[in-house]
């Protein structure tokens, strides 16, 4: 009986399924004149000021104290970097805290 039952479901499901073929073409419909979106103007990117110091690279560097430290990666910076060093005698006369580029 159950197998009466489903093999009647399913030539019914594909007697349906054939007796109404599709066409695949799109029928003609009333066009809607539709707004488009607006879009907005980006704004110009904001130059930053070029700061540059001892200061300003332990604050964007994340743990300052390894700028204290000689065996520090490469990351954190050389001493170099920061000191001002005198032309004529090859010797370091400060620490630049806070460098700014125009």
């Amino acid at each position: 009986m159950k197998k009466y039952l489903v093999s009647a479901l399913l030539i019914m499901t594909t007697v349906a399924a054939f007796a109404a073929p599709h066409t695949y073409t799109a029928t003609k419909a009333k066009r809607t004149t539709t707004k488009s979106a607006v879009k907005k103007k980006t704004p110009p990117p904001l130059q930053r000021e070029d700061v540059q110091g001892a200061i300003p690279r332990a604050v964007r560097g994340g743990n300052p104290l390894q700028m204290l430290n000689p065996k520090a990666p490469a990351i954190y910076g050389t001493a170099q970097q920061h000191v001002v060093v005198d032309p004529d005698t090859g010797k370091w006369k400060g620490i630049k805290l806070f460098e700014f580029w125009f």
